[in-house]
């Protein structure tokens, strides 16, 4: 059976202890919003998986109880920041598995100012869940007094930079692409223009990392609506800028031994699993990414945007520093990577962000993202990654 994305709603993305709101004030905006787009009521939904990192068990249940007290079932979710993804992978599953004909994918966090500790209580890495992924990294590079997540997306920015020769301005060119897509996103938490130099100069967070390059702490939500194509037709769905958006394709993976095998960071951080899970979709739906006209990708640092070029086909191995300074991945490119800013500029609040992604594509694919529009986009490709390890490829087509 196939599943169908009928409505998408987000907040806007927000800097940390700015505004008034608690989480679930985050999701009723954002469901809600959902909901509407899609055209019903939430007393048709059948089953809620929500995610989130940093609330207690059953956080999901107080959130989605601001959207209705029906009943259903509801799932809490974490997977790191792979998280929203994941939820909007169970919300296909249950739908193309016949369980349920509506489902509500809910994405949300609240977090704190600062960077993240990379999943270590106290700096404790040796109970931390992904205590293996940063003992590959402190056997190559050490470990230095800077903040952990940055630090091993750095090493790998290293890596590359060492194995291929990618620059500097190569690294920076990504994230001046995404603020200055972001200027057109009223989601975004950041809408501020910077070029190359500027990025450069920048504060250092780990070299050759600066701090415009790297997805700030945020909070906000993002919620969509899957449905079945029986459910579709029963309620009419589909007319006008509620049109519904087809997922062709989803696939998750996890980590191999490919991931810690070369003792790259590279690999740790999750260039493997992002391969294996753009194989599996492409082998899935025929597709493959020449078909694709719009990307929203993991981008937490620019480094990884580079590595998921060459995961998913856009370039050959060490060639994604010249795809992105060529312009091959903005408007008038091959592909617009990240027209709503991405991580680095619309901002990533852990358990949205993968649901937020695909709201953006929703709107591409309807041809409903005002200044920010790919011209003629009719299949989007959806990339969320968390370090511990999950990668989510979700590929949308209009339908």
């Amino acid at each position: 059976m196939k599943a169908y994305v009928a409505g998408v709603g987000m907040t806007r993305f927000e800097k940390p202890e700015t505004r008034e709101w608690q989480y679930w004030d985050m999701v009723r905006e954002a469901g809600n919003a959902a909901l509407a787009d899609a055209g019903i009521s939430y007393a048709e939904v059948e089953q809620v998986p929500v995610g989130y990192c940093f609330q207690p068990s059953t956080a999901g249940q107080r959130a989605a109880y601001e959207l209705g007290l029906t009943g259903i079932p509801v799932y809490n979710v974490n997977n790191n920041c792979a998280t929203g993804s994941t939820a909007l992978m169970l919300a296909r599953q249950l739908v193309e598995g016949g369980a349920a004909d509506c489902v509500l994918a809910l994405g949300f966090e609240k977090m704190k100012r600062g960077a993240l500790s990379g999943g270590a209580d106290g700096g404790d890495f040796a109970t931390s869940p992904v205590a293996r992924h940063y003992g590959v990294m402190a056997a190559r590079h050490g470990f230095e007094v800077t903040p952990p997540t940055a630090q091993i997306f750095g090493d790998a920015a290293r890596e590359h930079m060492e194995k291929y020769g990618t620059t500097e301005a190569q690294l920076a060119a990504v994230a001046a692409k995404n603020h200055r897509h972001s200027a057109h996103n009223p989601y975004a938490q950041f809408q501020d223009v910077y070029d190359v130099d500027d990025i450069l100069a920048a504060r250092t967070v780990h070299h050759p990392l600066t701090k415009l390059q790297c997805s700030p702490t945020s909070d906000g939500a993002a919620a969509a609506v899957v449905v079945s194509e029986r459910f579709a037709e029963r309620r009419e769905l589909g007319a006008g800028a509620g049109s519904l958006v087809e997922i062709v394709a989803q696939a998750m993976t996890t980590d191999t031994e490919d991931s810690f095998a070369s003792g790259s960071c590279i690999d740790v951080v999750g260039q493997p699993m992002s391969r294996a899970a753009a194989r599996q979709v492409y082998e899935r739906s025929g597709l493959g990414i020449d078909d694709v006209d719009v990307v929203e990708l993991h981008d937490c640092f620019s480094v990884n945007e580079l590595l998921t070029y060459e995961a998913l086909g856009m370039c050959e191995p060490g060639e994604s520093g010249k795809l992105v300074e060529s312009g091959g991945t903005t408007y008038g490119g091959r592909w617009v990577v990240n027209p709503s800013g991405g991580l680095i500029s619309k901002g990533h609040p852990l358990g949205a962000t993968g649901i937020a992604q695909v709201a953006e594509l929703v709107w591409q694919l309807r041809g409903t993202a005002g200044n920010r529009q790919v011209p003629g986009a009719e299949v989007g490709l959806a990339h969320n990654i968390g370090l511990g390890g999950a990668a989510v490829v979700t590929l949308l087509r209009t339908a």
